[in-house]
């Protein structure tokens, strides 16, 4: 068997997995060849194969290629996927990277082998264009290993690095937080063409000024409100136009599902033989 280091597996090649491996090609730091993919179905591996990864079905294959191994099934799926490549698992030779919502560091361990290094991460599909928020856990004998992982996915957007209990938390704010901000401007995009803009006009609109308020945020580290502040004046459009939305329940229905998703976070792994 031979193993490399430089060489990173992502063992299911769905939506987030396949937005890891663009991002990894898009960072420069990683070829191509080197970024082994697989799924389940050949011919789903077609684009990746056009673009240059390493595709394969087999995640015995990929597991002996690669000594960064991303585990990038959906929880359903995981038992059967370890049971696959549990007896290829190196630990001296492995570090296994799991984005598998709601599975613990100590279940991952468990299924697998104790001594196995286990980093969670948590990105989303962001990390496609090196935008993703990607939040990242692992014990603490083991931070060397998040270091490593740290390393990878700082090159893929921003990371923070969280304790395990805020992992699925994590889930519902960050990676289903993507569909609700998309949610949101295409709400906003509607509204823009119910006042007279083309779709096209209005979605682009919509979705550069969405660009902008996060860029202030981040850029000048306030607080949503006193940017708000900047745009209420006494009697003016924008505080009508907020006030509407806060009756309707805006924000409340933002946090409510927010909330749901962290709940139903939970719920999605269970540990079955």
């Amino acid at each position: 068997m031979s193993y490399n280091k430089n060489k990173i597996a992502i063992l299911g090649s769905g939506n987030i997995g396949a937005s890891i491996a663009h991002g990894l090609l898009k960072s420069g730091e990683h070829k191509a060849k080197n970024i082994i993919v697989t799924r389940r179905r050949k011919q789903l591996l077609k684009g990746f194969e056009d673009e240059g990864f390493t595709c394969t079905t087999d995640n015995k294959f990929a597991v002996t290629e690669a000594g960064n191994i991303i585990i990038a099934v959906t929880p359903q799926q995981l038992n059967d996927l370890i049971l696959e490549i549990k007896d290829l698992i190196n630990p001296k030779k492995h570090i296994i990277m799991s984005v598998v919502s709601a599975v613990t560091i100590k279940q991952l361990k468990s299924l697998l082998n104790e001594d196995v290094p286990v980093v969670r991460v948590m990105p989303n599909t962001a990390i496609a264009i090196q935008e993703s928020m990607t939040c990242i856990s692992a014990l603490d004998s083991e931070k060397e290993f998040m270091d490593e992982a740290t390393a990878i996915f700082d090159k893929l957007g921003k990371s923070v690095v969280l304790p395990e209990n805020l992992m699925v938390p994590a889930t519902a704010l960050c990676a289903c937080g993507i569909a609700f901000f998309m949610r949101a401007i295409r709400a906003a995009s509607q509204g823009g063409i119910e006042i007279g803009f083309h779709a096209e006009e209005a979605l682009f609109m919509a979705a550069q000024t969405a660009k902008g308020a996060a860029a202030m945020l981040l850029a000048e580290g306030s607080h949503p409100e006193r940017e708000v502040d900047k745009v209420t004046t006494p009697q003016g459009c924008t505080i009508s136009g907020l006030n509407q939305m806060e009756h309707y329940g805006f924000s409340s229905s933002l946090i409510r599902g927010i909330v749901t998703s962290a709940e139903k976070a939970e719920t999605l792994y269970s540990n079955k033989d």
